[in-house]
């Protein structure tokens, strides 16, 4: 009697321990995805620039460096999502991560999915403040994948599943379905992040453009992870076109 009930204390102990053991272990597991992801986000083509070789005499290369570092346009840094709204007007979500002092207001930010989530408005140690798509000042430029016209996507505050694609005449042949892309044309975001795809469209009686309904690539409602985006080449970029106002004014 004692060995039974002893017996059936122990496999409920080992029970518990073993669910205890399973989370970490799956914490742990999902915390090396989130890098492995980061790292596989870093060696994508587009986030580099690569000068065109068609001309270029080949020579045997022996410098043992990377060389092609030299062209990387965009760094994905990863952080953890500690707070995020959806029901308010204007809706933010908060990084944090021992990579969050090296991001700096204006850079976009993905989820593990490579879809935009917002940019970021604050950073402060850990920090760093996102401002979400689903915010009244949120301008996006975007444009279709399949005929790559361009328009803008914002919020009209009223449903969190639900975006705005403005812009596109009547003309432009839409179906439901269709993915909006980051068009390149920002400095923030490089060319094809997802945006969303049309859930309706419809014609407007006094316009010339068609209203345009998109669902968010990203799931707002339950994202736990954010990329912020370096654009390695904004400080040259932000310098090129100061000196150029400073000219016109």
């Amino acid at each position: 009697m004692f060995g039974n009930t002893a017996n059936k204390l122990t496999g409920g102990i080992n029970k518990q321990y073993n669910n205890v053991e399973y989370y970490f272990q799956l914490k742990k597991t999902n915390d090396s995805l989130v890098k492995a992801n980061e790292r596989l986000y870093n060696m994508l083509a587009q986030n580099y620039l690569i000068p065109d070789s068609a001309d270029v005499k080949q020579v045997v290369d022996t410098i043992k460096i990377d060389s092609i570092k030299q062209f990387r346009r965009f760094t994905y840094r990863e952080a953890k999502i500690v707070s995020n709204s959806v029901a308010a007007q204007n809706n933010y979500l908060v990084l944090y991560g021992p990579q969050v002092p090296d991001m700096k207001v204006g850079m976009g930010v993905v989820d593990p999915n490579n879809a935009v989530i917002g940019n970021i408005t604050e950073v402060s140690g850990q920090y760093a403040v996102v401002m979400s798509l689903l915010h009244s000042d949120s301008k996006l430029n975007g444009k279709l994948f399949k005929t790559g016209e361009t328009g803008t996507v914002s919020w009209d505050g009223k449903n969190p599943d639900e975006l705005i694609f403005s812009g596109i005449s009547k003309g432009v042949s839409l179906k439901k379905g269709d993915s909006i892309i980051s068009s390149g044309f920002s400095a923030i975001y490089p060319k094809g992040l997802l945006i969303g795809r049309i859930k309706y469209f419809q014609e407007l009686k006094e316009s010339s453009s068609q209203k345009i309904v998109l669902t968010p690539a990203a799931n707002f409602h339950n994202v736990e992870f954010g990329y912020a985006i370096e654009n390695t080449q904004q400080q040259e970029i932000n310098k090129l076109l100061q000196n150029t106002k400073q000219k016109i004014n």
